[in-house]
């Protein structure tokens, strides 16, 4: 069929572009570099440097730095790098490539090299800190040079960035980015720089607004257990991964069936219907905020240049996922050390600030500890504590001078060895208990523990062994301690500190620097002990609720071994809150099932199914308002491993045809939401709930009837990382 005459003019675009392009072919295969080599760059000192580009395939490339001269040939794909020897700090220098063409890199300079990374309080630029214009005039520092990093995100790794290498003056500080250059890298710049008395390059790659995900290369998810799900959806969009391939094929096939039959619509005129959709599971990222998308436009590019470390500033766009930070950190320094393959290169970090986020006060405390637990568990990793420089009523504290400085605490202790330099405020060390006191001991008080202002030490709360929450506490110093008691309190047993997203705490060491947010978390206690009656039976299971998810592996798993017969069945579930409450609950009743394979929860696995009423029923609890006693009657279990529904089918007494309680209507699927619960309903009341335990952290759990009045069996709560502690026994009695 002839081609219509737009058809063969666009044909002949195509061909005219394409002659175009060859005919440039020969500018294409001149020697070139990345933009971070460029005239004004700083070199790392006493580390072999990296020197790379592109060439025309298996072309000869010389570099030439110095007394020292290396070749390199170029691959099929035009690649090459050269080693340079390590040198020492100084300058200026020319570095020249030299192919078919010369590239030559002027002022040179070789000292310490760190890159800036993070979201908006690292992208921050000078012109918005306090006293900026001050700053800004200040910044003549020809010896500090800046790389600013244009934003990029990108679905796959990137080889070159947009930017350039700039001498540090008022000019150049203040041009681009949000306002100009890092703040906090600059001042973390300027300090090693007039500390060390070298030439100091700073690489700003920032973005405000990103999370911590998007920043980290597949390298590092793949290497955290706890990430495992995460780093599988990163390899599905890999396409060497065989099970990319596997998905691909029914996809490919689908869409030439449709193209097939589309041609035919087409010619028949008839409609054509749409195209068969792209699988959303292999996806390459398509969003800023998606895995790895900064890494691809911003990190990848910079990758192999030689640097000293890096210096992070993130965490307010992951607020609310508490510990799991600490994972995604690890992934992200990890990910960075094992790309760039200088081994555990120096990490500093910033633990974000206090900010009214107006939400749970106790969210932000929760990544605190998560940034603080990294800080412990990565090496070679720092953090600097900024509670003191906060401004809750602004995310982007202006203070950035201060922030500068102790990363560069951080940096000039750890890895330049500087004596007597205190990079770190108090940190917990341990408490002890006497009588009715708490002594709290630090590490790094230097020379004693003191307040900045001068008042008693604020914000230490203390929980009493049967309170309900935690208290303020009364706190003074003795030394490198701080000791706590409270009125009412004659049994103290945890203590937390700047416990709050609103704390602005004043403890400090001798060198003013200020101790972070922590907590203890009292002891566990085994409610088992609490109830006599268990003693006379047996444990079939024992599990953490921690564990929940899809596949149950229990702890402790005797159904197996169990040969007796049995008349009753017994629940055990102990919940442990945030704030150091233990509670439980105990319930016993005649045996239901003579399966022990059925007793524990309820899997489609399992095949456990059950809604009927039970009898009679012991029930022991230290939760306020749950009716105990022994040899009840209006008990019933719902269990099933099933979607469900409020229709209250099973005629439950008293059970409402709205509101999801005691009474509900299992539905398909069968492999659906999930329902483990006893309650009482004579008492109208639910015993405990263990649903939707697929979702493990996001599981609904509880003892008692939900605050939320639709749902009092906790359907839809998905609280179960709300408690420190979470832990169901279950137990026969042989007959």
């Amino acid at each position: 069929m002839r081609k219509p005459m737009w058809w063969r003019s666009l044909g002949a675009a195509i061909l005219f572009l394409s002659i175009g392009v060859l005919g440039n072919r020969p500018a294409v295969a001149e020697v070139r570099l990345p933009k971070v080599l460029g005239s004004h760059m700083v070199l790392q000192q006493e580390k072999p440097l990296n020197i790379w580009g592109w060439a025309a395939a298996n072309e000869a490339v010389t570099v030439q730095f110095q007394e020292q001269k290396q070749e390199a040939k170029a691959n099929e794909h035009g690649e090459w790098k050269v080693v340079l020897p390590a040198t020492k700090a100084g300058g200026p220098f020319t570095l020249t490539v030299t192919a078919s063409n010369t590239i030559t890199l002027d002022d040179v300079l070789v000292g310490e090299v760190w890159l800036c990374s993070g979201q908006s309080n690292m992208e921050m630029g000078i012109g918005n800190v306090r006293e900026a214009q001050k700053e800004i005039a200040a910044a003549d520092f020809p010896q500090i040079r800046l790389l600013k990093v244009e934003k990029k995100w990108a679905p796959q790794p990137q080889d070159d960035i947009g930017g350039e290498w700039k001498v540090c003056s008022p000019k150049t500080v203040a041009e681009g980015g949000w306002s100009g250059f890092s703040a906090a890298g600059y001042f973390f710049g300027r300090q090693l720089h007039q500390q060390l008395k070298v030439p100091v390059g700073l690489i700003d790659s920032s973005w405000g607004g990103t999370r911590i995900e998007s920043w980290t290369p597949p390298e590092g998810f793949a290497t955290v257990p706890e990430l495992k799900a995460e780093s599988a959806v990163i390899q599905m969009s890999n396409p060497h991964n065989p099970a990319y391939q596997q998905r691909m094929a029914p996809v490919l096939d689908a869409t030439a069936q449709w193209l097939e039959a589309a041609r035919k619509n087409l010619a028949d005129q008839t409609l054509v219907p749409p195209p068969p959709a792209f699988p959303t599971d292999i996806q390459l990222p398509h969003d800023v905020q998606n895995a790895t998308a900064l890494y691809n436009g911003q990190i990848h590019p910079l990758v192999p240049f030689t640097l000293r470390g890096a210096i992070w500033y993130q965490g307010e766009s992951n607020l609310g996922e508490g510990m799991l930070y600490a994972h995604h950190m690890k992934a992200l320094v990890g990910g960075w050390r094992r790309i760039w393959n200088e081994g555990d290169f120096p990490f500093y970090f910033v633990q974000i600030a206090p900010f009214n986020y107006h939400n749970n006060p106790v969210t932000e405390a929760e990544l605190w500890e998560a940034q603080a637990t990294a800080a412990q568990v990565i090496p070679n990793v720092g953090m600097a504590v900024i509670n003191d420089i906060g401004e809750l009523g602004d995310i982007h504290p202006k203070n950035k001078q201060e922030v500068g400085r102790r990363l560069a605490l951080l940096a000039l202790a750890k890895t330049y060895n500087q004596p007597d330099t205190i990079c770190s405020g108090p940190t917990f060390k341990a408490l002890t208990i006497d009588n009715d006191k708490l002594r709290v001991t630090f590490d790094n008080a230097g020379t004693g523990l003191a307040t900045r202002d001068h008042q008693p030490p604020t914000w230490f709360e203390i929980i009493d062994a049967d309170g309900e929450a935690f208290v303020k506490a009364d706190a003074r110093i003795d030394g490198g301690a701080v000791v706590l008691q409270a009125p009412g309190v004659s049994h103290p047993t945890a203590v937390r500190y700047a416990w709050s997203m609103l704390a602005e705490p004043n403890l400090i060491n001798s060198a003013g620097l200020p101790a972070g947010a922590f907590r203890t978390k009292p002891a566990v206690t085994d409610a088992l002990a609490s109830v006599a009656e268990a003693k006379e039976y047996q444990l079939v299971y024992d599990l953490d609720l921690a564990k929940l998810g899809h596949d149950i592996t229990y702890d402790v798993d005797n159904h197996a071994k169990i040969q007796q017969s049995f008349d009753r069945i017994a629940y055990l579930v102990e919940l442990q809150q945030d704030n150091g409450a233990s509670r439980y609950v105990y319930v016993s009743v005649d045996a239901f099932t003579n399966d022990l394979g059925k007793i524990g929860i309820p899997t489609l696995a399992s095949g456990a199914k059950f809604q009927q009423n039970l009898t009679r029923m012991n029930i022991m609890s230290n939760v306020k308002g749950i009716v105990t006693g022994t040899d009840l009657a209006g008990g019933n279990i719902e269990f099933w491993p099933n979607n469900y529904g409020p229709s209250n089918t099973a005629a439950v007494p008293a059970a409402s045809n709205e509101n999801y309680d005691f009474g509900d209507q299992p539905t398909d699927p069968a492999d659906g939401y999930g329902s483990m619960q006893i309650h009482n309903h004579d008492a109208k009341q639910t015993l405990f709930a263990i649903n939707n335990w697929r979702a493990g952290g996001a599981a609904d759990i509880g003892i008692g009837n939900s605050p939320i009045a639709k749902n009092t069996d906790w359907t839809f709560a998905a609280n179960a990382k709300s408690y420190t502690a979470k832990r169901i026994r279950v137990l026969v009695h042989a007959k």
